[in-house]
């Protein structure tokens, strides 16, 4: 009789596999597409850390002394100024409709339909750039980080600039405990222990030959011990040219 996987012990949610979502700042979002957010200006109270993300974030309050948070851009200090709505400048940290920002602009943080809070963009050291626009569809084309160039309504906000904290991943680990630990502040596993190099009770992939043994395209519906390798896999192997 086998033992139950990695996947299914981090399923139970026990205290080892549990997420520290107590320390993350939750869903940073545009404020709501209303009169009272809408060309306003705001100062840059704080920048802060969120362990459950790569970018910073900035604490604004609004003139109408609301506060809220959003992602970063480079070049953002505190006590700087940044603009919400239609008659904002193109400048960097400040909050506009895609219809409204020229060509060539970097920007982040874009929404996919007006009013979402932002979809697209949001790690750090991202940006895209605008295309192009299409006025009598309402449509403008930016080019993601991917080089896909999309089309999105131009109505949909997005913010000025490169997303802060590039760099990320220029200074190396050095040795596995960061590495670790860095994985573990996300509820991430680390080091992951390929399924062949186990015993056979541990997964269904081990035993004393470093070879599966049989083929690794597995159901969506397979059972929670035995759901490991391709799952409900359209193809696998290499693409034909």
């Amino acid at each position: 009789m086998g033992k139950p996987i990695i996947a299914q012990r981090r399923g139970k949610g026990s205290p080892r596999y549990r997420a520290p979502s107590h320390r993350f700042k939750g869903d940073i979002k545009y404020p709501p597409l209303t009169p009272e957010f809408w060309n306003i200006a705001g100062q840059v109270l704080e920048l802060e850390d969120d362990p459950g993300r790569t970018a910073p974030l900035a604490r604004v309050l609004l003139e109408n002394f609301k506060e809220i948070k959003i992602i970063a851009p480079q070049g953002l200090s505190e006590g700087d100024f940044i603009y919400i709505g239609d008659d904002a400048q193109p400048k960097v940290g400040n909050i506009l409709p895609l219809g409204k920002i020229p060509e060539g602009t970097p920007v982040y943080n874009i929404e996919k339909n007006p009013g979402d809070g932002g979809k697209f963009v949001r790690a750090s050291g991202s940006s895209a750039y605008i295309v192009s626009h299409d006025r009598e569809l309402n449509l403008t084309y930016v080019r993601l980080p991917s080089k896909k160039v999309v089309a999105i309504n131009s109505n949909s906000r997005a913010t000025v600039g490169v997303v802060a904290g590039a760099g990320r991943k220029d200074k190396p680990f050095v040795h596995a405990g960061q590495a670790y630990y860095a994985h573990k502040a996300r509820n991430k596993k680390y080091p992951k222990v390929r399924g062949v190099a186990m015993n056979a009770v541990n997964h269904p992939h081990g035993g004393s030959h470093k070879h599966k043994g049989k083929p690794t395209t597995v159901s969506r519906n397979a059972p929670p011990g035995a759901k490991v390798g391709h799952i409900a896999a359209r193809r696998t192997g290499r693409k034909k040219k």
